[in-house]
């Protein structure tokens, strides 16, 4: 996600990608506020003139090393605080080039992520998700809500 020096003047439009193999989510911990050092999808702002498509496939890549194919809309939140709105569309994507299972799938951090790897969704609850992410995955279907 690209920073500027100035606030925003409105919302900002970003992307998530839910990247989902075998039981397994990609997850990045945040290097940069808001939420720093905790646990969230890849994704980040898109730019101007860049589809959310090809924002999703962008910002996959720049924060995990990853290759994905964008899918469809999971579902959006809405993300307000001191300093910062977002609107953020979250996708599905999937791993291009892998036959089957994480097997090849090293996800390598970069960009604004402190750290990139497959997360068990058992191990999902245990970790220090931004708020609402744990939610959102088991209302929208991506988990089973315990």
């Amino acid at each position: 996600m690209t920073r500027s020096s100035s606030p925003p003047t409105g919302p900002v439009l970003a992307v998530g990608a839910v990247v989902a193999v075998d039981h397994h989510l990609l997850l990045v911990t945040r290097a940069n506020p808001p939420a720093r050092g905790q646990w969230t999808i890849p994704g980040g702002r898109v730019e101007p003139g860049e589809s959310l498509a090809d924002a999703v496939v962008r910002e996959v890549a720049e924060e995990t090393g990853l290759d994905v194919e964008c899918g469809p809309l999971v579902g959006w939140v809405e993300r307000i605080g001191t300093g910062f709105h977002f609107v953020i569309f979250d996708f599905r994507a999937d791993p291009i080039g892998v036959a089957t299972g994480l097997n090849g799938l090293a996800p390598t951090a970069g960009d604004d992520a402190g750290d990139a790897r497959w997360v068990p969704f058992d191990e999902l609850p245990t970790m220090d998700l931004v708020p609402g992410l744990l939610d959102f995955l088991q209302g929208n279907g991506i988990v089973d809500p315990r």
